[in-house]
């Protein structure tokens, strides 16, 4: 009999029990992990160069993940006559500790939770954190990417990021694409958002399309559609995404550091990336610059996690379509060959 009696078990509202990432299992040794999906926390924000603060990102999106995982088996869409997320294991691993005022050993530690998601064969998706945690998971596919092919980041940001060397910071939160494009296995890159006022220079942008860095204003990608944005990206490339929340419209993502009016609107993004899991491998996700402290009303935290679980359904309902898909061309039998 389950507690007080109840014989139908709990009911596990979102405020009840421990808030890792859509209520699923911890899973705190790192060499155990099993599971389709894999989430860590990067609460990491030494690389910012304005108003600190994502280092609470990772807690602040588990707790508002609570909102969508109580009493439901997957997330029926009544659009895509779909229910997601059926099925899916999905385990929160925890936190990559963070030493503080110490960048190499804190990346050093999410890269680790990083390698150790992709030795599992577990999709990596990583909480930030501001947006140089994305250097160390990079980082991290250098073995994936020698067995497996080469990644295609796409960006979803406000800011370029792509700055080599400022008074010697190479490991902040304006550098990560170009230490990223510097990468062997990374195929090029699509950032989409880029926007006004910005934290590189006109060189930076050179330096980027030099480096195939391939980039798109809000009004830009809107003019050219959902379709449109989706024809920029090589045909079948393995996808890195990378989202940072500055990415969207302040209006409704306004807990992050570096806001900037005029970005993306919900469905605007989630049909990009709903785009990205039906055409494409999707190898891992980051999601960063959640600032929580400059958002009282949560929203932020809200659209994070809610991005991140439609993303999640998205990409394991594709996989399923392609394995059904193989396993029927894999049954055809051949038609008999004329001998003659």
């Amino acid at each position: 009999m389950s507690q007080h009696g109840y014989e139908s078990g709990r009911l596990n509202l979102p405020f009840v029990g421990i808030a890792t990432f859509a209520k699923s299992p911890y899973a705190g040794d790192w060499s155990q992990i099993s599971a389709d999906a894999a989430v860590m926390g990067a609460p990491f924000d030494f690389g910012t160069q304005f108003r600190a603060g994502a280092r609470f990102g990772p807690r602040a999106v588990r707790e508002a993940s609570t909102l969508f995982s109580f009493g439901h088996a997957g997330a029926y869409d009544h659009e895509d006559e779909v229910t997601y997320l059926e099925g899916v294991r999905i385990v929160d691993i925890g936190d990559a500790d963070i030493v503080h005022t110490d960048t190499e050993t804190s990346h050093a530690n999410i890269e680790a939770g990083v390698r150790a998601m992709l030795r599992a064969g577990a999709l990596p998706v990583v909480i930030g954190g501001d947006h140089s945690i994305n250097i160390p998971c990079i980082r991290a596919f250098a073995e994936d990417c020698a067995e497996n092919g080469p990644i295609h980041i796409l960006q979803i940001d406000a800011h370029l990021d792509f700055v080599d060397v400022r008074h010697g910071v190479r490991h902040g939160h304006g550098n990560p694409m170009r230490r990223a494009a510097e990468r062997s296995y990374v195929s090029g890159i699509t950032a989409l958002g880029i926007r006004n006022v910005s934290s590189t220079a006109k060189d930076g942008y050179e330096a980027a399309r030099a480096m195939g860095d391939d980039i798109l204003s809000v009004r830009q990608a809107r003019r050219l559609g959902t379709e449109g944005v989706l024809a920029r990206i090589p045909a079948g490339a393995r996808v890195y995404v990378t989202l940072d929340i500055d990415g969207f419209d302040p209006s409704i993502a306004p807990g992050t550091g570096t806001p900037s009016h005029g970005g993306f609107l919900y469905y605007e993004v989630l049909e990009i990336l709903q785009g990205i899991a039906r055409r494409h491998e999707v190898a891992g996700i980051d999601l960063v610059e959640v600032a929580p402290d400059y958002d009282h009303s949560g929203v932020t935290a809200i659209l994070a996690a809610q991005v991140l679980l439609n993303f999640l359904g998205f990409i394991f309902h594709a996989r399923g379509l392609r394995g059904a898909e193989n396993a029927a061309t894999a049954n055809v039998i051949a038609p008999p060959q004329d001998p003659t």
